[in-house]
């Protein structure tokens, strides 16, 4: 368990609440002017979400295994080379691996190429989560995908 203090616009309250209560398990959000008195503080106790979807309910509204290796590959061919890419990127990466290890004739090869690309997800995300790397990226995906990240 941890505290949350966020200071924001009075307008933006509700909307940090909403999403810091989507993200954590949260306790009651306490809010208080901050001194100037133009802005919000807004107190809350939390603890990691346990919300791990299985890749049935992070993939239901996944484009196809095809159109998102196009959609990579369509990425690679115009970045210029060595450019770090925005982390939706290795996500959908990640995710897409994750689906060709899952599909029927997948072999050992696929499992590490996914856990490899799921891994890096984790470090880039400085996630600090006790599960499996794709775990952690399919319940990243299915996040993506609610918030219109597609």
């Amino acid at each position: 368990m941890f505290e949350i203090r966020v200071i924001c616009d009075p307008a933006d309250s509700d909307r940090v609440a909403d999403a810091l209560e989507t993200a954590f398990k949260t306790g009651r959000v306490t809010v208080f002017p901050t001194a100037d008195g133009k802005r919000q503080r807004l107190y809350l106790t939390a603890d990691h979400a346990d919300v791990w979807p299985d890749p049935e309910q992070a993939y239901a509204d996944a484009p196809s295994i095809h159109s998102e290796l196009d959609w990579i590959a369509r990425t690679l061919g115009t970045a210029a080379c060595y450019t770090k890419l925005a982390r939706g990127f290795y996500l959908r990466k990640a995710a897409v691996l994750d689906r060709i290890a899952l599909a029927d004739g997948a072999d050992y090869r696929d499992d590490d190429t996914a856990y490899v690309a799921a891994k890096f997800v984790v470090v880039l995300d400085d996630a600090h989560v006790d599960c499996d790397p794709r775990a952690y990226v399919r319940q990243q995906y299915a996040l993506m995908a609610a918030d219109g990240g597609q």
